[in-house]
């Protein structure tokens, strides 16, 4: 009795070199990270370890998937990093149009300053990684990563930094808007930055309990697949 048709053709794909090549386990150098290389590992991928994306990489499909997402949230970055430079623009070349609210003294113009210089960072480095994960291979990718070290910090790097220059351009933004408030004469002022103020206590909290959260099941889910 021979055998079907759709069997030989199962054992000769099974059988394909090419086909058990794409299946690669994760490399040693990817197993144990430091602290911070998982920290960074989850701020860009969302997953405290590199397991699911080296799985991503066995296949252009999953890998054309992960460079649509990354692309996308780096787009966003540059969209918020062009709204936080017109916004610091236009309060750093016009004066206050109201006296108890003056944001032109030295403190506040300095971090409004800063503010629309690390926007002007993160619109470059966003567009830098977008044509660099635009134009990048999968299996370059694949070779380097597997060296570990240098050069999965570097490649993490590459899709956090972005996101680092916008938040410090935000709260350099913020705190500016912070310290005109309560140098101001009004009570009123005073007592609404104040308020300002305790609603964004409250919500850079609960992102980082949230966020805290998230990376502890991660890293147990991590650990239970390892």
């Amino acid at each position: 009795m021979t055998e079907p048709y759709w069997a030989f053709k199962l054992y000769v794909t099974a059988a394909d070199p090419r086909a058990l090549a794409e299946e690669q386990p994760l490399p040693e150098a990817l197993r144990r990270m430091p602290l911070c290389t998982k920290v960074l590992c989850f701020l860009a991928l969302g997953c405290p370890d590199l397991g699911y994306h080296w799985k991503s990489l066995q296949s252009e499909e999953a890998f054309e998937t992960v460079r649509t997402r990354l692309c996308s949230i780096l787009t966003s970055t540059i969209t918020i990093a062009g709204i936080l430079l017109a916004i610091s623009g236009v309060f750093i070349t016009t004066g206050s149009p109201v006296q108890y609210f003056d944001y032109t003294s030295s403190a506040p113009y300095c971090l409004l300053f800063i503010s629309l210089m690390l926007a002007m960072i993160a619109i470059l480095t966003s567009g830098s990684s977008i044509i660099h994960w635009l134009h990048t291979d999968r299996h370059w990718t694949q070779e380097q990563l597997k060296r570990g070290g240098y050069f999965v910090l570097s490649y993490l790097l590459s899709i956090v930094t972005p996101m680092f220059f916008i938040a410090w351009s935000l709260h350099s933004f913020i705190f500016a808007i912070l310290l005109a408030g309560f140098s101001s004469q009004s009570m009123i002022c005073r007592a609404v930055t104040a308020l300002w103020l305790v609603t964004y206590m409250v919500s850079i909290g609960m992102i980082l309990i949230e966020s805290t959260w998230k990376y502890t099941t991660s890293l147990n889910h991590a650990g239970y697949r390892q």
